[in-house]
């Protein structure tokens, strides 16, 4: 079959894109869809009404209004309906996990085509939801024609994946290079002149771990500053640690940094830290944010996630154990000290970035699957 005669439906969380979820669907549209391929995306609302948008002449985006929102789902009946009438127009549908509305407008449209399962992560937070959702996450693993996973670990670790690993195959996310430009950069850096940047990015709330990262702040010299972008449930927290251990100054929290400004501080960076404790951190596109930008990376060795699997310990930075201040501190250092040492650090972070965590390579791996198991 040519890529011409393939009709995709990406089939899953909400629109805007607010996370990585929404993301990799929405790149995926558009990617495929720019390759000629028919790509359209059906999704729930993050407000307002049902909305058809014509994206290009191969892609288009449906959006169902949402009911209301529950434990992180957005509850859309009108997204039943859409795809009862529309699933029989599609060869593949691309179902994007977790998101129980998702599966269960699945499992109700009487769709008979092939399925295609992104597994993104296991459900880990909602464990009432779990119970509740479980028998449907069976039937959606057992339905599926392939499960892709972000990461190999991820797939071969997750519980609820053990009995299918034989229909399973890594498609690890891929984004577009992140290009600074060198005015803004060098202005950023004016900014902490004299010292090294230590860059995080991410929501503040408990599985990202900052409070190890602000801990981590007093076993690094007064040559280094912290900065932590995002904002969440433990901005107050954290700002009262930072004031207790005496580190204002040193460790600072940006709040919500604008898509202008993003380039400017991974520019700018010495080295990204991704400080993450739990497995719900299962890939950190950060990370290969960063890596595009050749800055190397300190994060941490989580069982069962992919995000050490991502950065590759001793190549495109250094993997330590969670929760451990100090280890975070002296992988810092040792990535930011010695000259050939960072070099080598930074040219490993971003020929990772090249190899394995390009938009192109994400988009060009999706579609050999597909290809492949439409026509088995």
């Amino acid at each position: 079959m040519k890529n011409k005669e393939l009709k995709i439906l990406q089939l899953g969380k909400f629109y805007p894109v607010r996370g990585g979820v929404e993301k990799v669907m929405y790149d995926l549209m558009v990617g495929l869809s720019e390759r000629g391929v028919d790509c359209d995306m059906l999704c729930a609302a993050w407000e307002g009404e049902d909305s058809v948008t014509q994206v290009n002449g191969h892609a288009t985006l449906m959006c169902c209004k949402t009911l209301l929102k529950a434990a992180a789902t957005m509850i859309s009946p009108a997204m039943i309906f859409k795809l009862r009438k529309i699933c029989r127009g599609y060869d593949i549908i691309h179902v994007h996990h977790p998101d129980p509305m998702a599966a269960l407008a699945l499992f109700l449209s009487g769709y008979k085509g092939k399925v295609v399962l992104h597994w993104h992560s296991d459900i880990q937070k909602q464990r009432f939801l779990l119970q509740l959702y479980k028998p449907l996450q069976q039937w959606l693993i057992a339905r599926a024609d392939r499960i892709v996973g972000t990461t190999p670990v991820y797939l071969a670790e997750s519980p609820f994946l053990k009995g299918v690993q034989t229909k399973t195959v890594a498609l690890p996310i891929g984004v577009e290079r992140i290009c600074p430009s060198e005015e803004g950069v060098e202005a950023m850096k004016q900014r902490y002149a004299g010292k090294k940047i230590v860059f995080s990015l991410g929501r503040l709330v408990p599985y990202k771990g900052y409070k190890y990262l602000v801990e981590a702040a007093r076993y690094l010299g007064d040559d280094y500053v912290v900065l932590i972008g995002g904002t969440g449930p433990l901005k107050d927290t954290l700002e009262a640690e930072i004031e207790h251990l005496g580190l204002r100054g040193k460790v600072e929290l940006l709040g919500r940094v604008s898509e202008e400004d993003l380039p400017l501080y991974y520019g700018a960076c010495e080295v990204f830290c991704l400080s993450s404790v739990q497995k719900t951190e299962a890939f950190a596109i950060v990370q290969i944010e960063a890596m595009s930008c050749g800055k190397p990376v300190v994060a941490t060795k989580i069982p069962q996630s992919g995000v050490s699997w991502v950065n590759r310990d001793g190549v495109s930075g250094i993997n330590v154990e969670p929760e451990d201040a100090r280890a975070l501190a002296e992988a810092i250092r040792k990535v930011t000290g010695e000259g050939s040492r960072y070099k080598a650090f930074a040219e490993g972070a971003f020929k990772r970035y090249q190899e394995h965590f390009t938009k192109e390579k994400m988009i060009e791996n999706c579609l050999k699957i597909y290809l492949n198991y439409y026509e088995q």
